[in-house]
């Protein structure tokens, strides 16, 4: 961006004007980000010094006594919860993509990306310290979703990609919280791990929506028009993924994050952006916005009838060694 923008044909030339303009705005979020963060590290919240000594062995086998109540619907959701941080690698390439490599927009992703990076490691510290999880099996899941790769359907459109993290960012910001909540019940060393990443997360959030925020200002008709494209339905990372649906299912049925969850982001963000007083559109942005202000209602039918149709069933992974979950 700037006198670096990229020659690639991500963004028209109307929405990199726009993202040059925005710089200035981006460097004044970046720093007010980096002055509300505490820089924590995954060595923090779980040491593994070499100079421990008895102490933290000790702490070892506590945590793994502790450990061994979390139920395996809880252990579900911190699979899918590590597996979604483990994907760090498409998002760090789908930005650099399409906001480009030299600009203060690429100084935001890397710092993002070394932030992000500490999630995976912390949760994974966790999970292997724990001895929760058949971790040969999650390993082959991880790997295959690496492998399936993420690739949304977003039309080399930068304005999506900046209403999509404000929406991903907020939904891992809930699922964190809502399950290091279930289980500080059984285990408190989690909850703190969960707590810090669940506070990274609401940080990004911060940023991206005050981005997106600031592209509504400047281009309100294509922003909302790209946002239309985006907010209906949340297309997560790793959905491509062998049994990712039935561990969503689950995690679900257990509200920690479904439909609900999603609905009230949306309004969230809906009133955020005052999507519904905005004024001065063209008739296509007229259009984009009230289909947008009917997104909530209809969010709220899906999860209706999705509820009304749920029967009892049994759910089985090779991660917990196959035990069944009947919910």
């Amino acid at each position: 961006m700037g006198s670096a923008a990229p020659t690639s044909s991500f963004g028209t030339p109307d929405q990199l004007e726009v993202l040059v303009a925005m710089e200035p705005a981006v460097v004044r979020l970046t720093e007010a980000h980096q002055a509300s963060r505490r820089l924590w590290f995954p060595n923090d919240l779980s040491s593994a010094d070499a100079e421990g000594g008895a102490a933290l062995d000790a702490e070892l086998v506590e945590l793994r006594e502790a450990a061994r109540g979390l139920p395996d619907t809880t252990r579900v959701a911190l699979a899918i919860n590590l597996l979604t941080e483990e994907g760090l690698p498409h998002f760090h390439r789908l930005i650099a993509t399409h906001l480009g490599n030299e600009s203060p927009w690429s100084d935001w992703n890397n710092m993002w990306t070394a932030e992000e990076d500490r999630h995976g490691c912390a949760l994974r510290d966790y999970v292997r310290d724990a001895r929760i999880f058949n971790m040969g099996a999650l390993e082959r899941m991880q790997y295959r979703y690496i492998e399936c790769g993420f690739n949304p359907d977003w039309q080399r459109d930068p304005y999506r990609l900046l209403a999509y993290t404000s929406m991903q960012e907020k939904a891992t910001q809930v699922a964190h919280a809502n399950v290091g909540r279930t289980c500080g019940k059984y285990e408190p060393r989690i909850q703190r791990v969960l707590a810090h990443i669940a506070g990274d997360e609401s940080r990004h959030y911060a940023f991206y929506r005050s981005a997106f925020a600031e592209i509504i200002e400047r281009d309100p008709n294509r922003a909302l028009q790209s946002l239309l494209k985006v907010m209906p339905a949340l297309a997560m990372p790793g959905h491509t993924m062998p049994g990712y649906d039935h561990m969503s299912d689950v995690v679900r049925r257990c509200d920690i994050y479904g439909p609900r969850h999603y609905q009230k982001i949306v309004e969230e963000l809906l009133a955020f952006w005052k999507i519904e007083t905005l004024c001065g559109l063209s008739a296509e942005g007229r259009a984009a916005q009230d289909k947008l202000m009917q997104i909530p209602a209809r969010l709220q039918r899906m999860a209706d009838y999705l509820d009304a149709k749920t029967q009892p069933r049994s759910f089985g992974f090779d991660f917990i060694y196959d035990r069944v979950i009947d919910l």
